[in-house]
């Protein structure tokens, strides 16, 4: 097993899994996104002993399905939301600034002036724009990091998005948010910060019930049941929160994105902001990714019913989105043209309302009758707040001694992978040593591990089916090699 405190791989999960059920923790976390790995770092950097379990893969649901983006809340100012803007202004500031500096760029976001684009739709997102700058001035962002949003000419605007149609362009506004390098990736960096501070992060274990002094487990690969003793647990499983707190009322919307070829929109170098037809707070969004990709995205639509292992897209989803892109370029994107798609469910608390949009983002921590605390809502980039919220009730219901959050200014790891000139995908990139790294650091335990959750090339079929057997003999190798 390697020497790095924070490397999560088999070699360590065994270790780990073998002694889960022979003494108590202080907090169990149920669920590996993007929340429960921000549980298990905070409450393990505060000096807690933590074991996190996840019935599948992390970042296997929704952290994985995101916009990738960072955002100071321009939506939520358009509605009104101004508590849930500032609060997401500031966490912005703390993840481009103190937490994650490296995992994080400034991103251009252009609002075109076209004939599609309403002067109703051009001044409401000009006015939020501005009012999203004085949100960042007040968390005390430096224009470095982000720079002030200014007007455009047709000619910048089409510089930085050649695709857009020059007839009757006059011009954009250009802001600026933050996009992460990988929003699954993220979930492994704080999973790893996590065990760097020796929180235990055993993948494939799912909760079968729950109690306020520890959870009956099993673990998938095996079958094997056991029970992992707790002072304190807290449930982050998101979309399936409700099936384990009776009392949660889950209202899952599904947010859908397409994937493109870069030179469908001529390799553009700043992100497309598109409002929906008729509207003034809703968005689509067409943004540049590695691999030479753009994704566009994303809708919300309710989603009803038993919650999917992996949520699907729909046509209409997807013809929305094209329709919505297709308002402001210039050459028609057809259906042919769509490499990928995926979805993700958000977990909104349901608040009554007619429609998902409408539905708070604002997130919820409580305590349910048996003793345990479930965190529910908010969205990726106020992770960490949520975070610290649910440590802090958990800690308090459960009368554990802990010191105050730390999270705050704590730096994630970093992700060094070792030069390697041995390429497994010529059109990727994609070499060897990444995905050595995958799974000798980053918890990886199979293909599918590699391809949809520490590299992201399987979010075009395409891909994963040319990549599939290379990488599959480095991960077996590898897994073999750790024992």
């Amino acid at each position: 097993m390697t020497r790095d405190p924070s490397a999560l791989n088999v070699a360590r999960r065994k270790i780990e899994l073998a002694v889960a059920a022979d003494e108590q923790v202080d907090v169990l976390v149920i669920g590996g996104g993007i929340t429960g790995a921000g549980v298990a770092l905070d409450a393990a950097s505060r000096g807690l002993r933590v074991t996190l379990i996840e019935a599948e893969d992390l970042a296997f649901g929704t952290s994985r399905f995101s916009s990738k983006l960072v955002h100071g809340g321009l939506r939520y100012l358009a509605t009104g939301d101004i508590a849930t803007a500032r609060e997401s202004a500031l966490e912005r500031h703390l993840l481009m600034t103190a937490i994650a500096p490296h995992l994080i760029r400034p991103l251009g976001q252009l609002l075109p002036f076209s004939c599609g684009v309403t002067f109703r739709q051009r001044t409401a997102g000009a006015i939020g724009m501005g009012m999203g700058d004085l949100l960042r001035m007040r968390a005390h962002t430096p224009r470095g990091v982000l720079p002030a949003p200014a007007l455009v000419s047709a000619g910048t605007a089409t510089r930085l998005v050649p695709a857009l149609d020059p007839r009757g362009l006059r011009g954009g506004m250009l802001s600026y948010d933050g996009q992460l390098v990988d929003d699954a990736r993220l979930v492994a960096t704080v999973a790893r910060t996590a065990a760097s501070f020796g929180a235990r992060i055993l993948t494939r274990v799912r909760a079968v019930a729950l109690r306020g002094d520890g959870a009956a487990v099993e673990e998938t690969t095996t079958g094997e049941r056991f029970e992992i003793r707790a002072r304190a647990v807290v449930n982050a499983t998101g979309v399936w929160a409700g099936t384990l707190d009776q009392a949660i009322s889950v209202r899952p919307s599904r947010g859908t994105h397409i994937v493109l070829d870069t030179a469908d929109l001529g390799t553009p170098s700043t992100a497309l902001t598109i409002p929906h037809e008729g509207s003034i707070s809703r968005y689509v969004f067409a943004l540049p990714q590695a691999y030479g990709r753009v994704i566009v995205g994303l809708t919300d639509e309710d989603s009803p019913g038993a919650v999917p292992r992996i949520a699907q897209p729909t046509e209409p989803e997807i013809d929305f989105l094209l329709r919505s892109l297709n308002r402001v370029i210039a050459a028609p994107v057809g259906r042919d043209q769509v490499r990928g798609a995926f979805a993700g469910l958000r977990p909104l608390v349901d608040s009554g309302t007619d429609s998902t949009a409408d539905v708070s983002r604002r997130h919820l921590v409580s305590a349910s009758e048996t003793g345990f605390v479930t965190v529910l809502g908010g969205k990726l980039t106020t992770y960490r707040r949520m975070a610290e919220d649910a440590v802090d009730l958990a800690v308090q219901t459960r009368g554990i001694q802990a010191a105050p959050s730390r999270t705050a200014s704590l730096r994630l790891v970093d992700r060094v992978v070792p030069a390697s000139e041995e390429l497994l995908d010529d059109a990727t990139g994609l070499t060897t040593a990444e995905v050595e790294f995958a799974v000798r650091v980053e918890g990886a335990m199979t293909v599918d591990d590699v391809l949809d959750r520490r590299t992201r090339i399987g979010l075009v079929d395409a891909d994963r089916a040319r990549c599939h057997a290379a990488v599959e003999a480095v991960v077996a190798r590898t897994v073999a090699d750790l024992g």
